[in-house]
């Protein structure tokens, strides 16, 4: 991700409708999990840290967090939050079985090798231990707002839980997220790749995440984590994201 969109992702993670309804659906995963307080938890990609901020707050004591981006974990370390380093999420400067939990929320699709992520994420996790990701969904749908966060690759169910799978975990769940934006985000990025390409221009590609009002805002977050709701029972067939939970098998 450039340097422009990394910091405005900063200044708008903690308020934004997607970013809140995103960390409501993982903290509802994580709560479902039911660990002890006290489980050693990783968060990969944590940026300026609000979930870990929600974690501590509901009683987590052992969280450590990393992000590629120096920028983000300034804006963590600036927030009071301990156990935040700059890191590569695809190298862990960490000793094997270390972690209970990995979380690891649009990340992989930033990592080239996929392959080596996913093996370095299983090492640190203890015998047991769990792993939550979260990745954009449908290769049909990449546009411009995955050229401009430096995406490699989106991802179906399927090629997810295969992927995971190859890392040597056992997949227990994996469910599409955004179910209520699929449509509409589908219909404007096929739209968008039907018109005919304008010449060549020097403006800066933008991203999808527009200003909001503060009341469209809240409709939009009250409406999506209605759906999370929904999503802790079932698995959805289509979203704009996909999600997967999967666990490290016990030491024979």
């Amino acid at each position: 991700m450039n340097i422009e969109y990394e910091l405005k992702y900063h200044q708008i993670e903690e308020n934004y409708w997607w970013f809140q309804a995103r960390r409501d659906m993982v903290f509802r995963l994580v709560q479902d999990l039911k660990l002890p307080k006290s489980a050693a938890i990783l968060e990969i990609g944590c940026s300026g840290g609000p979930l870990m901020q929600r974690l501590a707050a509901t009683g987590y004591t052992d969280l450590t967090g990393i992000d590629v981006s120096a920028a983000g974990i300034a804006v963590a370390q600036q927030r009071g939050i301990p156990n935040v380093s700059c890191m590569d999420g695809a190298h862990l400067d960490f000793p094997d079985n270390a972690f209970d939990l990995v979380i690891a929320s649009d990340v992989l699709e930033h990592i080239q090798d996929e392959a080596q992520a996913l093996r370095e994420w299983m090492r640190v996790l203890r015998p047991g231990g769990q792993i939550l990701i979260f990745v954009p969904a449908f290769s049909f749908l990449w546009g411009k707002h995955d050229v401009v966060n430096q995406h490699f690759r989106r991802y179906s169910a399927a090629q997810l839980t295969a992927s995971i799978r190859g890392a040597g975990l056992l997949v227990k769940r994996s469910s599409y997220w955004n179910v209520g934006l699929f449509f509409p985000t589908a219909a404007v990025r096929l739209l968008n790749r039907w018109q005919p390409k304008p010449e060549a221009s020097t403006e800066p590609l933008k991203d999808d995440f527009f200003a909001t009002p503060p009341l469209l805002n809240t409709l939009l977050r009250g409406f999506i984590t209605a759906e999370n709701r929904l999503l802790q029972l079932v698995n959805a067939p289509v979203g704009v994201s996909v999600f997967a939970l999967a666990r490290k098998p016990q030491a024979a």
